[in-house]
């Protein structure tokens, strides 16, 4: 389980909007990525529209005719997405053992959280410099 968040143009009736279906490739609602617990931050890259970095996102998060919202459809302070993506980690350490990460394209990660294994196969094209992994495609 996790949360998917979405820079969306004010304008955008995201009320009513499918998130789901709406988040890939169109510029009024872009997903941002997806926080899952215990997990570096999954960062959607998108090329196309010009997004590959975290400072991309950031200069899109500012654009005064964008907000934030999360799947709830929820509108999500700047601040606080910076944190849900640069500020994470557990007070426990990961007990997962070599077996779970192989099933899970997973490696250890920083502040006691896990990543994504850089493989092309399953989006992860990078590791951010943080708590945030660069994911490439389709993902929920």
């Amino acid at each position: 389980m996790g949360t998917n968040y979405y820079s969306v143009r004010r304008s955008f009736k995201y009320e009513s909007a499918d998130l789901f279906w709406d988040r890939h490739f169109n510029e009024d609602c872009i997903h941002i990525g997806k926080s899952s617990m215990g997990w570096c931050f999954s960062l959607h890259i998108v090329p196309e529209l010009g997004i590959n970095t975290l400072e991309d996102w950031i200069r899109m998060f500012i654009e005064p005719d964008r907000i934030i919202i999360d799947e709830y459809r929820e509108i999500v302070p700047f601040d606080r997405m910076m944190g849900v993506i640069t500020a994470r980690g557990s007070p426990n350490s990961n007990n997962w053992d070599i077996e779970a990460m192989a099933l899970n394209h997973a490696e250890p990660g920083p502040d006691n959280l896990v990543r994504h294994r850089i493989d092309l196969g399953y989006g992860c094209v990078a590791h951010g410099e943080g708590t945030w992994d660069y994911i490439l495609g389709e993902f929920s």
